[in-house]
């Protein structure tokens, strides 16, 4: 019996009332028949360009489940937008879950279809369908073609950055400024490098919930409606399979994600992302282990901004599936996905190049050796730290200075731009109190602008210390996610102007070298944050949000017990 049944069969008022709304809507709906009630969950929205093409992608998968025997009903959901949202979308990712999840436990639903694309839209929108435990496609809308500027394509927001530091040094005029602004804004879809959008895509179908070669599609390519059309037919197959994430979804499955996110020199934010899906499916799967695979695996896909291309290159070059046929060695194949396969056979029949200046390369020749992203640890990250140290200067992987500290945003944006700065490249710029619960939402402002100071010198890279996040498609020295946070007594709380931070990447290692007598003092007169939030989803969240390193979602939306992974069926009478 399908989930939706007691929604429909049966001669009472309920039933019937059921079946005429169905009706109304234009969908098919038959007293006893086999046909079932497929959600496309759409995140659209006109102030989320990264989302718009999925607009039309949601009527090809409605056609595609009504061919195959569904009914489809699209259903909108928050839409979580990188550019607008203020702090953070971060701080709404937990909130689009529960969205999510309430929509599909509340509603006649036998499977879903997830319509995603801007960064917390997809493991937001995941988060929700693993724990509801209902047949799980998700789609992304693809990323966006490249406009032209001054003769070089825009790698979105890597190419900002750069061109940021050009401007604040002097380098480009206000015009050149100017005309920057009009090219960046270059169409719909996704970013297109190896940015938390791509990466998590990437990262999804390496668990095995999007179609083989589904997460690298571009906007203006004609096999965006192919997956579209395709994922409503298998959908339908999923639900009559009763193929649940439960039933494919294993410790394995995330290993082999954190090995592709490492392949392709991926997003931090993945880091926290994967956590927090694998906290949702009872699984334990944190920094450590994702960190800990990628021990053996380099960097293979030529990508910025670990590399040199764009994400329409990767594509081409057989995308992820290409990427998994040259991983062959370490991953582990038997993993089951949304096709009912394994993810060995989504890699078998993938394109490779072993031509000079190949996009996905062979691991004895990578892009960049050694793993893409490091867990660090240490007096000043006790629990957990990240760098993503492909994207960095090796020169500063050991590295020893005095700390320059900012507490908050405003602060920190202000003083970088103080030419009188007391400052020097040796310095470890510290941002602190804009994790999870600071702010709140843990925004994207890791990637502390190099002092103009130092700009004008010619400096391009400093160890920088936080716990907040950084863009995916950022780089640089830049150690994240410090764990706890400043906001609730983490050591990063403690760290004063001119206080010695060692770090070395190599060893996994992150201090604050102060005497016991010193911390003891400071942790004394340490005195916890007033939150200025009284009421409303951020005071909520400040109550219940978990650090980074436990992914920092809800308490209480984890499953730490196999009876947490029940979802609560409703009543099915009059509402």
């Amino acid at each position: 019996m399908l989930r939706s049944s007691p929604w429909f069969d049966g001669d009472d008022e309920v039933a019937l009332a059921h079946r005429a709304a169905i009706r109304a809507s234009g969908g098919i709906i038959e007293r006893g028949a086999d046909r079932p009630i497929i959600a496309v969950i759409d995140t659209s929205s006109d102030a989320n360009p990264c989302n718009l093409p999925l607009r039309e992608l949601s009527e090809h998968v409605r056609t595609a489940v009504t061919e195959a025997g569904g009914t489809a009903l699209v259903m909108p959901a928050m839409s979580l937008g990188e550019d607008l949202m203020k702090p953070s979308a971060m701080l709404y990712r937990n909130l689009l879950s529960i969205e999510v999840e309430e929509l599909l436990r509340a509603n006649p639903i036998d499977g879903v279809v997830l319509l995603t694309n801007c960064d917390k839209t997809t493991p937001g929108s995941l988060m929700g369908a693993i724990s509801m435990d209902l047949p799980t496609i998700l789609l992304v809308g693809g990323n966006r073609e490249a406009s032209m500027f001054n003769g070089t394509e825009i790698a979105t927001g890597a190419e900002l950055w750069r061109e940021l530091d050009r401007y604040r040094s002097g380098e480009s005029s206000a015009a050149e400024w100017r005309e920057f602004e009009t090219a960046y804004g270059c169409g719909l879809g996704s970013c297109n490098i190896a940015g938390t959008a791509s990466s998590m895509a990437m990262v999804v179908e390496a668990l095995g919930f999007s179609l083989p070669g589904a997460s690298t599609v571009q906007v203006a390519d004609g096999s965006a409606v192919r997956f579209a059309r395709d994922s409503g037919t298998r959908i339908v197959e999923m639900v009559r399979e009763n193929l649940r994430p439960s039933t494919f979804l294993t410790e394995a499955s995330f290993r082999n994600a954190a090995r592709v996110l490492q392949a392709v020199g991926g997003s931090t934010n993945a880091v926290i992302h994967l956590t927090a899906i694998a906290g949702r499916a009872g699984i334990e799967f944190g920094p450590d282990k994702i960190a800990a695979v990628g021990v053996g695996v380099p960097v293979i896909a030529d990508v910025q901004p670990c590399g040199r291309q764009l994400m329409r290159a990767l594509d081409a070059a057989g995308g992820v599936p290409a990427i998994l046929r040259r991983l062959d060695d370490v991953i582990e194949g038997d993993a089951l996905t949304c096709t009912g396969a394994s993810i060995r056979s989504s890699g078998a029949r993938a394109p490779l190049d072993d031509g000079d200046g190949a996009t996905i390369r062979r691991i004895d020749d990578p892009v960049v050796s050694g793993q893409a992203i490091r867990a660090l640890r240490g007096t000043l990250a006790p629990r957990f730290a990240v760098i993503k140290s492909a994207a960095s200067d090796p020169r500063l992987w050991k590295h020893t200075g005095p700390a320059l500290v900012f507490h908050g945003y405003d602060e920190m944006r202000e003083r970088i731009e103080d030419p009188d700065l007391d400052v020097s490249a040796d310095h470890v710029l510290v941002l602190s109190g804009c994790g999870p619960v600071g702010v709140p939402g843990m925004p994207e402002w890791g990637m502390i602008p190099i002092p103009r100071k130092l700009l004008d010198k010619g400096v391009t890279d400093m160890v920088r210390v936080t716990d907040s996040r950084m863009s995916g498609t950022s780089f640089g020295t830049v150690i994240l996610h410090v764990s706890p946070e400043g906001a609730v007594g983490g050591p990063i709380a403690l760290v004063q102007d001119g206080d010695m931070i060692s770090v070395d990447v190599e060893a996994g290692r992150i201090d604050l070298e102060l005497s016991d007598e010193e911390w003891e003092r400071r942790r004394a007169a340490w005195t916890a944050p007033v939150s200025q939030h009284l009421r409303g989803w951020p005071m909520l969240y400040q109550k219940h949000v978990l650090q980074a390193d436990q992914g920092a979602d809800l308490d209480f939306l984890t499953a730490p017990t196999p009876a947490h992974r029940i979802p609560v069926e409703p009543v099915i009478g009059r509402s």
